[in-house]
């Protein structure tokens, strides 16, 4: 039987900072914020700090992805660090909490802070998102040597050809797809902090604005400005502190095949999400059954399609009539999905807003968009195309 290493570490404390369109703060403004949040959550102190861990780490272009690292936050903090990292070659937007666990578990720290901070639309010139993705004239190298002479500038691009396969396979339709975003809606407009919050209609999904075939605006995440931070823990200290701690059950963190979004070999899903998503589960005994609410990366839709069908929540080529109606994933449906209306309408927190949402519902804190049957095992999985993720959280008893 092999030993679940992950199963050493908890999630203690979580903290954000405030979130939103341009809020001209610097980005670590707002990752002090999140930080002293969460070390205030589970009733620490910066002293108490001996780890810190982001994804991608600090990196100039694009402007805002991901402003501020590692070594800002120590430096605001005057944190003592026995462990940290930041990189992007990782898996993705949770690699860093991956990265945590594994630290804890080889003994290195003890309490790891995990963050994510974005200031994408501070970031943005009147060329608006042009400006964010880098297109700088510069002579394009690595994955983007093969995208930009195709004019393929964006992720929304790449990842179309996602559900345009799917389309084409399974005979998914625009209107089972728009669900998803009319049923985050629905929950964000419960959820103050959301971005967005007035209601919308399938027919008003169907008659938006097309961004690349057969993806429309409502279907694209919402850039936003803000900071997330976790607070990873070895188990038994956690236990020791204010809250009843959130376990790791099992981590998702595969990746097989080419580093590549279009040369794999099924191109109606998402490699890095197929991958994750499947090793997760042969790290735990627990079933898609056994899970309350799901937290599932939304950058495009059709990621959430994917990462629902991956998952186990319904069969692969099943996705556009699992989320037909809206019911099955609604707040009160059999698996609630995104439950403070994810990032088609909260905002673009870039995979950390899952986790913060998961611990939320866990611990039973959402509010006005609380899962009402007391969930008890939550997922958070975050990426799409190369970077993916997965979570399997449980409250501690």
């Amino acid at each position: 039987m092999m030993e679940i290493n992950e199963r050493k570490s908890a999630i203690s404390g979580i903290g954000q900072s405030a979130v939103g369109r341009r809020l001209g703060r610097s980005a670590l403004d707002l990752t002090v914020e999140s930080s002293l949040a969460a070390i205030t959550d589970a009733g620490l102190k910066p002293s108490d700090i001996d780890g810190v861990a982001t994804w991608p780490g600090a990196m100039a272009n694009p402007p805002g992805m991901s402003p501020i690292g590692v070594f800002e936050l120590k430096d605001a903090l005057r944190l003592e660090l026995n462990w940290f990292s930041g990189g992007g070659e990782s898996p993705g937007q949770l690699g860093c909490i991956v990265n945590a666990c594994a630290a804890i578990a080889a003994g290195l720290a003890t309490h790891v802070l995990c963050f994510r901070t974005v200031t994408e639309t501070s970031s943005q010139t009147p060329e608006r998102r042009a400006s964010v993705q880098g297109n700088t004239g510069e002579r394009a190298r690595g994955l983007m040597q093969w995208a930009l002479p195709f004019k393929a500038f964006s992720a929304s691009i790449w990842t179309a050809q996602y559900a345009q396969r799917h389309f084409h396979e399974y005979g998914t339709t625009r209107k089972q797809l728009g669900w998803i975003a009319v049923n985050q809606r629905r929950n964000a407009g419960l959820n103050p902090k959301a971005i967005y919050r007035d209601p919308i209609t399938i027919d008003d999904y169907l008659q938006a604005r097309m961004i690349t075939t057969p993806l429309c605006l409502l279907d694209c995440d919402v850039p936003v400005d803000g900071s997330t931070a976790i607070l990873v823990s070895r188990l038994d200290a956690a236990r020791d502190l204010r809250r009843k701690p959130i376990r790791f059950e099992a981590i998702g963190s595969a990746h097989h095949g080419r580093f590549s979004w279009d040369q794999h070999d099924d191109l109606t899903t998402q490699q890095a999400i197929r991958d994750s998503a499947r090793m997760m589960w042969t790290r735990t005994d627990l079933k898609p059954a056994d899970v309350d609410v799901a937290q599932v990366y939304d950058g495009f839709s059709i990621t959430t399609l994917n990462w629902l069908e991956e998952l186990g929540f319904c069969g692969i080529g099943e996705g556009g009539a699992f989320i037909e109606g809206g019911t099955r994933i609604a707040l009160e449906g059999e698996i609630p999905v995104n439950t403070n209306g994810g990032q088609l309408s909260a905002g673009r927190t870039h995979g950390f807003g899952f986790v913060h949402e998961a611990c939320t519902q866990l611990w039973g804190e959402g509010g006005a968009h609380q899962v009402k049957n007391d969930p008890q095992v939550a997922i958070a999985a975050a990426g799409g195309g190369i970077f993916g993720s997965s979570l399997l959280l449980v409250r501690d008893v």
